[in-house]
């Protein structure tokens, strides 16, 4: 279960980190309101993760495949740039990601 609420927590986080973006800077109101719920509901399924996963573990793949998921949102639908240097450093956020995995953390 503890992997089912990082999933959550990570797809929350993401549709979150959209809504901020749609949001304008807090102008547009459903956006803005969307972004709290799915902040709060990620920070909540992160919580439930942590009771059988280490915080290091857990944490570092929540943020690194939440940059990589809006990385990747915001080069496809917002028509972000790609450059070399984005996606090296998206390459190294990934390995980082492994890394910690392979370390272990799952209890």
């Amino acid at each position: 279960m503890s992997l089912f609420y990082l999933i959550m927590a990570i797809i929350f986080e993401v549709a979150g980190t959209i809504c901020m973006k749609l949001s304008y800077g807090f102008t547009k109101a459903v956006p803005s309101i969307l972004m709290i719920i799915l902040y709060l509901l990620s920070l909540g399924s992160l919580t439930f993760a942590l009771k059988k996963i280490d915080v290091s573990i857990a944490y570092a793949i929540w943020a690194g495949l939440g940059t990589l998921l809006i990385a990747t949102v915001g080069i496809l639908w917002f028509k972000e740039p790609v450059t070399a240097l984005k996606i090296i450093s998206l390459g190294l956020i990934i390995i980082g990601v492994i890394g910690l995995n392979l370390s272990g953390g799952v209890h």
